[in-house]
């Protein structure tokens, strides 16, 4: 059957649970013969979320599709999932914390049945490049959820009066659409209101953001995040659920990403001996480093990867890094 009358058969079926469960497996079935593996994919773990979480959820699921109104559309970016679990190198703790929201998020219908609330407003903290973003990507396709970055520059208006409008309107799609919400960079509106260099406007735009999340009760999840944790108003803090704290990966974690990123690549030394010279590099220095030794590989037309492409790219991370830091 032609794609678009699939579609007229699925929104036709709007309010029918089985109907409509019949005729989205068959959109993502034609994906899977295209091979579209990514959409379909995606598709069928928003279809299998629905179920699990309930009906609640199922039918409304059509909301992720809604577009945006006029007061949000300047202010998020949808986001397409481009990276999944294969990616991702967490430590133990933090696997355990997101598998635990995951859970929770899944068994909705029967944790508010019981009088409990979901933990969905979540605080990611840690250094650049230690995977806070990848992490929020990874976690919303797991869900099924579609992810909506926050464009920060457009979000902070030049006249001030504005910004906690624009924030209040960020925080009422979250409230209106099942979704991940990332706001990056969270410390530009969440500042300590005891910094004597900050401006009052500021500080108000700080009371206005105390009094959203508050009263924040998303549909999916708000995920705010931060590398600057000491620079956020102490109060801002009390209003998550849950805060994960970031690190750069100690050497197990160093160990699981070069298998991982070079499990489909030929070489002919052992990774894991110079794991010691990649100790205290982010996870993006580190896909930095493979990413030029692999290019080496490709411009001197070797079908493997040699030891002296590895070393001379850690070296070069090296002397870029330095360099980053005398600038500090």
């Amino acid at each position: 059957m032609a794609r678009g009358e699939l579609m007229k058969k699925l929104l036709a079926s709007y309010g029918n649970d089985d109907e409509f469960r019949s005729v989205a497996e068959r959109i993502i079935n034609e994906e899977e013969k295209k091979n579209n593996k990514v959409l379909a994919n995606s598709l069928r773990r928003t279809l299998e979320n629905s179920r699990a979480v309930g009906s609640n959820y199922s039918l409304k699921g059509l909301e992720r599709f809604s577009p945006m109104n006029e007061a949000t559309n300047d202010f998020v970016e949808r986001v397409e999932p481009s990276h999944f679990h294969k990616d991702l190198v967490l430590s133990f703790d933090n696997v355990r914390i997101l598998k635990g929201l995951i859970e929770e998020y899944r068994f909705a219908e029967a944790i508010r049945k019981n009088g409990l609330s979901l933990r969905t407003k979540l605080l990611f903290c840690g250094p650049p490049g230690c995977g806070k973003t990848l992490t929020a990507e990874v976690f919303a396709s797991t869900l099924g959820l579609p992810m909506f970055i926050v464009k920060l520059d457009k979000l902070m208006s030049s006249y001030l009066g504005e910004t906690a409008t624009n924030i209040r309107s960020i925080f009422e799609f979250a409230n209106n659409k099942p979704c991940v919400l990332f706001l990056d960079e969270f410390d530009a509106i969440a500042r300590s209101r005891e910094d004597s260099n900050e401006h009052n406007e500021l500080k108000r735009v700080v009371n206005s953001l105390l009094l959203f999340i508050e009263r924040l009760s998303p549909k999916g999840f708000m995920i705010a995040a931060t590398n600057l944790d000491k620079s956020i108003d102490p109060a801002v803090w009390r209003r998550f659920d849950e805060v994960i704290w970031f690190k750069n990966p100690d050497k197990g974690m160093i160990r699981r990403f070069l298998k991982s990123r070079l499990k489909n690549i030929k070489y002919d030394f052992n990774p894991d001996n110079y794991v010691y010279k990649l100790e205290k590099m982010s996870f993006s220095s580190l896909e930095r480093v493979l990413n030029q030794a692999i290019k080496s590989m490709i411009i001197g037309k070797h079908k493997v990867l040699n030891e002296r492409y590895f070393v001379d790219a850690i070296n070069d991370e090296h002397r870029r890094n330095s360099g980053v830091e005398q600038m500090r």
